[in-house]
């Protein structure tokens, strides 16, 4: 498995280059993005995140004093705003509560007790949890979605029905545990799936993968 990881990477780096993912000027901006990303594409996340930077209102203090209607309004784009919404302050109450929206002093916490700690804020589930902490905060954990499942299992890496975290520890337990290399492996298998490992139509022959 571990020959099998490292010759992926080393196919869509060749491939792909360097993707510089997360596309963001803060680590704040990743948190948000990463909750305003759920169940849309990431050109309506850039939307959301460019209306709250017109208003000179991507803080993390601005926000959670934000009457909840207006923050809503402003991230229309990113689809389920209300919702979204919800989730952005319930995350902000967190952060305020427990680490006076420092990000110096969440960053401080061991990557365990603060993925727990993020599982147990309504509306962050496996997935945004694992991006702040990941893309934001340089914690070592890989990222799971929905374009790793079906590429690992395409390459029968997984079997079908494999749940988060038995993905999850298929890198975990196979690649040096290095929150750089998970951000690219990562990115680069986002990359894939975009580009050749569609859903319903696939591009396997032309895909940088095949013969794998």
């Amino acid at each position: 498995m571990k020959r099998k990881l490292s010759r992926i990477f080393r196919r869509l780096y060749s491939a792909f280059g360097r993707q510089y993912w997360w596309p963001a000027q803060s680590a704040f901006e990743v948190m948000v993005g990463a909750i305003l990303t759920q169940n849309t594409s990431w050109s309506n996340v850039e939307k959301a995140i460019a209306s709250l930077k017109k208003k000179k209102l991507l803080d993390a203090e601005k926000i959670y004093k934000l009457p909840s209607k207006k923050l809503s309004g402003l991230i229309r784009p990113a689809g389920y705003y209300n919702i979204k919404a919800a989730r952005l302050k319930n995350f902000l109450k967190f952060f305020f509560d427990n680490y006076s929206l420092s990000l110096e002093k969440i960053s401080s916490v061991d990557l365990g007790t603060l993925r727990r700690q993020l599982l147990g804020v309504n509306g962050i589930g496996q997935e945004t949890a694992d991006s702040i902490l990941l893309y934001a905060l340089n914690k070592p954990i890989f990222v799971v979605d929905a374009y790793t499942k079906r590429i690992l299992l395409r390459h029968k890496l997984i079997k079908a029905g494999a749940d988060y975290f038995s993905v999850q520890e298929v890198f975990m337990k196979n690649l040096k545990n290095n929150a750089g290399l998970f951000n690219e492996y990562h990115a680069l298998l986002v990359k894939l799936g975009k580009e050749y490992c569609h859903k319903r139509s696939p591009k396997c022959e032309a895909c940088p993968l095949n013969g794998q």
